[in-house]
């Protein structure tokens, strides 16, 4: 019998958590999915991109990954290693006044999530347009792998994005 890998196990906690908020609480709307195994590489990612019901400003995505490293460390049990995979938070929102806003967007992420490292904000337009409305993508990165220790944190880390999805849903307007 095959056993599922930790990348696996935290897949399934993820969706289970989150498709639930969707389909029993309609609390949010699932919007994108991907479950991929690059072969180039030999990695997994997985993906579950959602916003809040009945407001499509602002949406955020789950990204778990597990490199080949991190799969065979597991896979072959090698002494000394950890199975782990690498955990990456995203939200995405439109804006118009990039300087106020990306400086409210900080603040936000600061304040609810008390990361060790600043979130990253890449923004991106439409050469070209008169009234050019702006991309933001804002990433949250952590600087340590997770694994089944933290399952019981994912609730928790949910509620801290629907909390960041209400607060950056105010600062888009």
């Amino acid at each position: 019998m095959f056993d599922p890998t930790v990348f696996e196990n935290l897949k399934v906690a993820f969706e289970n958590q989150l498709y639930d908020l969707d389909t029993l609480d309609r609390k949010i709307d699932i919007i994108n999915r991907k479950d991929r195994l690059e072969l180039a590489v030999m990695s997994r990612e997985f993906a579950l991109q959602f916003k809040l019901a009945e407001r499509a400003t602002v949406s955020a995505e789950i990204q778990l990954t597990a490199s080949l490293k991190d799969l065979a460390a597991e896979i072959l049990e090698l002494k000394g290693e950890t199975p782990s995979c690498s955990l990456r938070l995203r939200f995405y929102m439109e804006m118009h006044d990039i300087n106020e806003q990306c400086k409210l967007v900080e603040q936000i992420m600061r304040r609810i999530w008390e990361p060790d490292t600043v979130p990253t904000q890449t923004i991106s337009y439409v050469y070209g347009t008169e009234a050019p409305i702006y991309s933001n993508v804002i990433e949250l990165s952590f600087n340590r792998q997770i694994n089944e220790e933290q399952m019981d944190d994912i609730p928790e880390l949910i509620t801290h994005m629907l909390q960041t999805l209400t607060q950056l849903n105010e600062a888009a307007g």
